[in-house]
């Protein structure tokens, strides 16, 4: 047990847990065998996991406030990364708060205590957030002008009351680097000095200033535990309020249910660190709050102790305090004064009243530190409860399958996908959920439930499970903003620099490796594994993608609804409160007053005598007890402390950041420029002139400034129509091709080839054909078929077209880099690959016998006809020597009957100008070239 009186410092902190490290350690060397199929087998979750739980269990022996002050300190910054600080202006903040006024509505406004409380601040602190991104990136956009298409808002979590940006901040950079965006991520106010709706208005002023510089388009929503809550309310006030919603949204284990009313809550979750019975703290000013009792208790004394017109007691006042009873059947035998307690009010916190062995129990006290205990179902608060959350962007939900709130988050993601299988409770459902549930259609959801992982398991950065979670956020984000603008994504795809290692800190590996193996051989279902960024996303089927998710990243299909608790559960039963989650609260809450007793009774006697004095109110509005806007006194100061530096997270979050910085090496090592090593004269004969070196350089340069940064393998995101209606027709096709549909012609016209696929099609073709009158052409290529007809022989394989029309350009374009690849490859490889080609494919030996060869490069040069000029009106220059299609049989069609330079060689339908490579891919100047004599 922690030593009471002890302040919260790193030193204390790390006296607290290095006795759990040390035990975590021998145990898990002792007990290998059961950890074996679970992430614990890796030494380095199954520490983080243990001392995530012992330092909440120490920070409950002390004040909200001051877990509130260590979680908040500074935080260095790695110097790969560059943060930011901005203000978010006042405008913003008084939009945010009509929008809510408006979303809340006159009932909602009653409950939460009136309109004007929650928009107060503390003097000079206005609402902070930061910009992080990697320094690489930066640099990148500031050097090619991109004002960044790719911003991730994030909002952490910390169960509303604690945490902080500097806290998260190891792991919103990795999000930063791994999808190449800017991570914004706002400081908002934490309960219970600022409760419900406080939190909300922040992080929604935070969403209004980013529309004021960026699209929606390229903005994604992302949050963590409660994080995740915060962000699916904003996304519900701006669809209802109809402002521009993101291009989508990644809920980490988000806390959507604060009544706690799903089955994963009333059982054990030996695999989570969240304390099954809630959050308690050792009294303060903060928390826990007065309840009815209490404040009826104080009242009086008040009235009985103070003169009128004065604002001091005339005698010390003594207090007697009400412990909660040890045995929980005892809890209201002695009732209180209800008549004489301010029911009405909300000065004090709402009852519960809950059956508990059989007794209906008024539960007085507070439970959540979020908001009281009549708003613990207000759909703003427990999402779960909104009658509709359909009309939302696509939204990619991940939970741990040990953590305790598994089921509302399973439930959740089908609710979304499925609104009218999940409607609310028969007491929510009014005239305007009725018409919520008709207005928005499905949302789509990826939904993943990791195997045995807890609660948000990306805070353990440093672990195998958490690297691959990493993956899929990427992996979706670059999705989402591909899908919602239109257009590629470019995101790094090398092994070789974004690693995930064989964890050389798990036991047991080679056994549980051997294991998971056999259970994939055994099991058919299995798909696939967790994608990298610039990997497809799987398409969605009845709106959802549902993804059971190994530890090593082994993907296999969920289970069906119907076997999931999450998803049986009694719709009237959701937004109850439960007993065994209530039972186990009173009973540790109960434990705390009777430690702290002399604590408690220390701040009722403060707080009587600020009472007598009297608080500065909000005209007539009554804010929730625990709000500091309902403890305002009088020239009280209340600025903000200084930051100082903490050691102890300091160390936690280098310790995260451990990969980013070895990859972030690794990719400096990769953008490295090749050396080049000047080729004597001993080593080949016919190189080019330095001059001519040189001027290639400077091209090369030139075209450096518009590539990406990174020499290492990138792949280009797209949406791959993903996302389709129920006739199976997506929602961004092109109108002629619905119109061709509608009126029966979808035989002839076809479906368009998906962003990524690199096969043309006749729907897809410039109106011009080719010299048989049948053949289309595409930027100067002579595609491989004939409209209308099925290609007969291998002549389709073109080796040059003749440029005979307008449209046409000398130098046709690859696709792809690998067609790219093929093409550049030599004449006789490909002429190698079938035997009919061997006849239509011009023998390059045959063309060194017709002597050198002339490259558009040495004709530019010498002033010959380069690629592309124009002699003419309308008419282009032909290559010199002119080369002739070779068509059908292999007769030239041409006018000029000169042999052929270096031939085009077209596969599938592909040109490449055979153009000597770029600079860093060798110096020489031709293949062929004598070796010195």
């Amino acid at each position: 047990m922690p030593t009471l009186g002890v302040a919260m410092n790193t030193a204390t902190v790390s006296m607290a847990v290095t006795p759990t490290v040390l035990s975590t350690f021998l145990s898990h060397y002792l007990n290998r065998k059961p950890l074996r199929e679970r992430p614990t087998a890796h030494l380095s979750y199954d520490e983080g996991l243990h001392l995530i739980r012992s330092f909440l269990d120490f920070a409950s022996h002390h004040t909200v406030e001051e877990l509130q002050s260590f979680t908040s300190q500074w935080v260095p910054h790695p110097q790969w990364v560059k943060v930011d600080e901005v203000e978010i202006p006042e405008a913003q903040l008084v939009e945010a708060a009509n929008v809510l006024q408006v979303q809340l509505g006159p009932d909602g406004i009653r409950k939460v205590g009136g309109r004007n409380w929650w928009q107060w601040r503390k003097p000079h602190s206005p609402l902070k957030a930061e910009w992080i991104e990697m320094k690489a990136d930066y640099h990148e956009r500031k050097k090619t002008g991109d004002p960044g298409k790719r911003v991730m808002l994030y909002v952490h979590g910390g169960a509303y009351y604690f945490g902080s940006v500097d806290e998260h901040r190891y792991q919103m950079q990795r999000h930063a680097r791994k999808l190449k965006a800017r991570v914004f991520a706002p400081e908002y106010r934490l309960a219970p000095q600022f409760p419900f709706p406080c939190g909300l208005q922040d992080c929604l002023a935070a969403y209004l200033y980013l529309l004021t510089t960026q699209d929606p388009t390229t903005i994604i929503l992302a949050g963590d535990s409660a994080g995740g809550g915060m962000v699916l309310s904003m996304l519900v006030t701006m669809r209802d309020r109809g402002i521009p919603l993101p291009s989508g949204a990644i809920l980490i284990s988000p806390w959507v249910d604060l009544t706690h009313s799903f089955p994963s809550v009333s059982g054990d979750c030996p695999l989570d660190y969240i304390p099954k019975h809630g959050f308690h703290h050792k009294p303060s000013k903060a928390w826990p709050p007065l309840n009815a009792d209490e404040y009826a208790l104080l009242t009086e004394e008040v009235a009985k102790n103070t003169k009128p017109g004065q604002t001091k007691l005339t005698k010390p006042a003594t207090i007697e305090t009400k412990d909660l009873p040890q045995d929980l059947g005892q809890l209201n035998a002695t009732k209180a004064e209800d008549s004489k307690s301010l029911t009405g009010s909300l000065a004090e916190t709402a009852y519960i009243t809950i059956n508990l062995d059989g007794k209906e129990v008024k539960l007085k006290d507070q439970i959540q530190l979020y908001t009281t205990n009549e708003l613990l179902s207000h759909p703003l608060v427990s999402p779960v409860m909104q009658p509709s959350l359909g009309g939302l962007p696509p939204l990619l939900i991940m939970t741990g399958g040990g953590e305790i709130l598994r089921d509302e988050q399973i439930y959740l993601a089908h609710k979304c996908a499925n609104p009218s299988e999940y409607p609310p409770p028969d007491s929510a459902m009014h005239e305007s959920a009725r018409e919520q549930l008709e207005r928005y259609k499905p949302t789509d959801v990826q939904l993943q439930v990791w195997d045995d992982l807890c609660h948000v398991a990306p805070t353990l950065s440093f672990t195998r499970p958490a690297k691959y979670m990493y993956r899929s956020v990427a992996q979706f984000g670059a999705w989402a903003l591909a899908r919602a603008q239109g257009t590629g994504i470019e995101i790094l795809d090398d092994d070789d620099i974004s690693v995930i290692s064989s964890s050389s800190s798990s036991s047991g590996k080679e056994g549980a490796n051997k294991a998971t193996k056999g259970k994939v051989e055994a099991d058919e279902s299995v798909k696939s594994e967790v994608g990298k960024a610039g990997d497809p996303l799987p398409p969605f089927k009845n709106h959802m993608i549902r993804q059971r998710v190994s530890r090593h990243g082994v993907i296999t299909p969920l289970a069906p609804p119907t076997e999931l608790p999450g998803c049986t559960i009694d719709r009237n039963e959701i937004g109850v409160v439960k007993e065994v989650p209530v039972r186990r609260w009173l009973e540790v809450r109960a434990q705390w007053d009777k430690r702290f007793g002399g604590v408690r009774a220390k701040i009722h006697k403060k707080r009587l005598q600020e009472m007598a004095a009297g608080y500065v109110g909000f005209d007539g509005e009554a804010p929730p007890p625990a709000a500091l806007a309902s403890r305002r006194k009088a020239g009280e100061d209340l600025v903000e402390k200084k930051k100082v530096k903490s050691m102890g997270l300091a160390l936690w979050s280098l310790w995260g950041s451990k990969h980013d910085e070895a990859t972030v090496h690794r990719e400096r090592e990769a953008d490295k420029a090749p050396a080049i090593r000047v080729a004597t004269t001993g080593e080949g004969e016919g190189a080019r002139s330095p001059s001519d070196i040189q001027k290639q350089e400077k091209d090369v340069a030139k075209r450096e400034l518009t590539k990406s940064r990174s020499r290492s393998r990138t792949k280009i995101v797209r949406d791959e129509s993903q996302i389709t209606d129920e006739d199976g027709v997506n929602e961004n096709t092109v109108i002629s091709l619905l119109m061709a549909k509608r009126e029966g012609k979808g035989k002839e016209t076809g479906t368009p080839p998906s962003p990524g696929s690199n096969l043309l099609t006749p729907n897809n073709l410039a109106p011009e054909t080719g010299i048989m009158g049948k053949r289309p052409i595409v930027s100067g290529i002579a595609v491989p078929f004939s409209l209308n007809k099925e290609a007969d022989t291998a002549s389709m394989i073109t080796l040059t077209s003749a440029m005979d029309q307008q449209s046409r350009v000398a130098s046709p374009r690859p696709l792809s880099p690998e067609i790219d690849a093929v093409a550049t490859t030599s004449a006789a490889v490909v002429a190698a690959s079938t035997e009919k080609a061997k006849d239509e494919v011009v023998d390059p030996e045959a063309i060194k016998e017709q002597g050198p060869v002339a490259t558009d490069y040495f004709q530019s040069k010498s002033g010959g006809p380069a690629a592309g000029e124009v002699d003419g009106p309308g008419t282009p220059k032909a290559t010199a020597p002119a080369t002739n299609p070779i068509v059908g049989n292999g007769e030239a069609k041409g006018s000029n009957d000169t042999a052929p330079a270096t031939p085009r060689i077209v596969v599938d339908g592909v040109a490449d100008n055979l153009a000597r490579p770029p600079l860093e891919t060798f110096v020489t100047a031709q293949e062929d070239l004598p070796t010195a004599k």
